[in-house]
C-alpha cells in the first residue's frame, strides 16, 4: 500500500498546520483513495507549537495567564503523561498585544511562566518550551517571577516552584545571540517589537543589570551563552536559572511528535509553510522535516503559499519540488482567503505527479 506522510507547518495568518494537512489529504484521496495518508502537523517552537502537540495525541489543557501587557489571556498547554508543552507566542507573544500595539519597554514574559506553573502543578516533570514569537525583552524576568523568584531587592530564588528541582526543561531555540551587546536581544530583535534606538539602549542596559543580578544569585554569568538572547532574553532566564537545555526548534518538535517512527516505510513526505524563502533555509520546519525524512530514505516535496527558492536551493535542502498556491491561483488575496480549497487542488496534482 502506498504511504504518504503529511508534515506541514502552518500557513501563517491563513491556515493552521492541521488545516493544511487535512486539505492536502482531501486532494490526495481524490486521485489515490487507496493510499494510506498519515497527518502529522509540525511546528518549530513558535505559534502553533501546542496545536501540533495536540494533533499528535497530547491533551489540551486550558489555562488563563497574563498577556504581554498584563491583560488576562485564555491560552493552553499540551500534556501527555508527565510531559508538558508550553508556548510563549499564544500566552504572551506578539499576537497577544492588545490591538497589535507594540509595548517594547513594558511587555513581559510572565504569562509563559504562569503556563509553566500550571503544567508543573498538574504533575508535568518534563517541559518543552516554545519561545518563538515573543513580544518582550525582559531577559525572562517576568517568567521567573511567575515561577516564584523575587526580584524586588536583588534576586531571591528560594521561592522557586519546588517541582522545578525534579523537572527537565527543554527549550526550542533557533538563534545563537548573546543576551547583551551589539548582537544581543535588544539590539537585534527589539526593533522588530517596536523599539526605537533610544528604547534599545534602555533595554540593553536593563538586560545587563538583570544579568548581574542573576550572576550574583547563581554564581554563574551566562549572558554570553549562544541562545541567551532568544525571545528577548527568555533563553537566558531559562538556561541561567533553571538549567534548561536549548535545542533547535524543529528538531525538538520532530522528536516530541515521534516523526522518526512515523516516517518509516513512507513513500512520500509532504511538508511546507506559508512562505518558502531564504528564511526557510535557516532551521525552519520544511528543511527540518526534509532532513529527518532523508535519514529514512523518504522523498520529500513541499507546498507553500508562495515559493521564493530556486530549484537548486530546494534540491540542496532535500526537497525534490515545491508547489505554491500561486501556481494555481495568481491572486494573492484569494490565496489568503481560500487556502484549503487551493491546497486540496495541489494535493490532487501531487498525487498524479508523485504517486502514479
Amino acid at each position: 500500500m502506498t504511504r504518504v506522510l503529511l508534515a506541514p507547518d502552518k500557513f501563517k495568518g491563513s491556515l493552521s498546520a492541521e488545516g493544511v494537512a487535512a486539505a492536502l489529504a482531501s486532494g490526495l484521496r481524490r486521485v489515490r483513495p487507496d493510499a494510506r495518508i498519515d497527518c502529522l502537523p509540525v511546528a518549530d517552537g513558535g505559534d502553533g507549537t501546542v496545536d501540533a502537540a495536540v494533533a499528535s495525541g497530547f491533551a489540551r489543557v486550558g489555562v488563563e495567564v497574563r498577556g504581554p501587557t498584563g491583560e488576562p489571556v485564555a491560552t493552553s498547554y499540551a500534556r501527555r503523561g508527565s510531559v508538558g508543552v508550553v508556548e510563549m507566542a499564544d500566552a504572551c507573544g506578539l499576537v497577544r498585544l492588545p490591538g497589535g500595539v507594540p509595548a517594547p519597554l513594558a511587555a513581559s514574559s510572565r504569562g509563559l511562566g504562569e503556563a509553566m506553573v500550571a503544567a508543573l502543578d498538574a504533575g508535568c516533570r518534563e517541559l518543552v518550551v516554545g519561545i518563538g514569537g515573543s513580544a518582550s525583552t525582559d531577559g525572562g524576568r517576568g517568567l521567573l517571577e511567575a515561577l516564584g523568584a523575587r526580584t524586588d531587592d536583588g534576586l531571591d530564588l528560594s521561592g522557586l516552584h519546588p517541582a522545578l528541582a525534579a523537572t527537565r526543561v527543554v527549550v526550542a531555540c533557533d538563534v545563537d545571540n548573546p543576551l547583551t551587546g551589539p548582537e544581543g536581544a535588544a539590539a537585534v530583535y527589539a526593533p522588530q517589537k517596536g523599539a526605537t534606538p533610544e528604547d534599545v539602549a534602555v533595554l540593553d542596559a536593563r538586560l545587563g543589570e538583570w544579568a548581574d543580578l542573576v550572576a550574583a544569585a547563581t554564581g554563574r554569568d551566562l549572558r554570553s551563552v549562544p541562545g541567551a538572547g532568544a525571545a528577548g532574553g527568555v533563553g537566558f532566564g531559562l538556561v541561567a536559572v533553571l538549567g534548561a537545555e536549548l535545542r533547535p526548534g524543529i528538531e525538538l518538535m520532530l522528536d516530541l511528535l515521534g516523526f522518526a517512527d512515523r516516517v518509516v516505510g513512507t513513500d512520500l513526505v509532504v511538508t511546507g509553510e506559508g512562505s518558502l524563502d531564504e528564511q526557510s533555509l535557516r532551521g525552519k520546519a520544511p528543511v527540518g522535516v526534509s532532513s529527518a525524512a532523508g535519514l529514512a530514505g523518504a522523498p520529500v516535496v513541499a507546498v507553500c503559499g508562495r515559493r521564493l527558492l530556486s530549484p537548486d536551493q530546494l534540491v540542496a535542502a532535500g526537497i525534490g519540488s515545491a508547489y505554491a498556491l500561486t501556481d494555481v491561483e495568481p491572486d494573492l488575496d484569494t490565496c489568503l482567503r481560500e487556502p484549503a480549497r487551493l491546497l486540496a487542488d495541489l494535493g490532487e496534482r501531487l498525487a498524479r505527479e508523485h504517486l502514479g
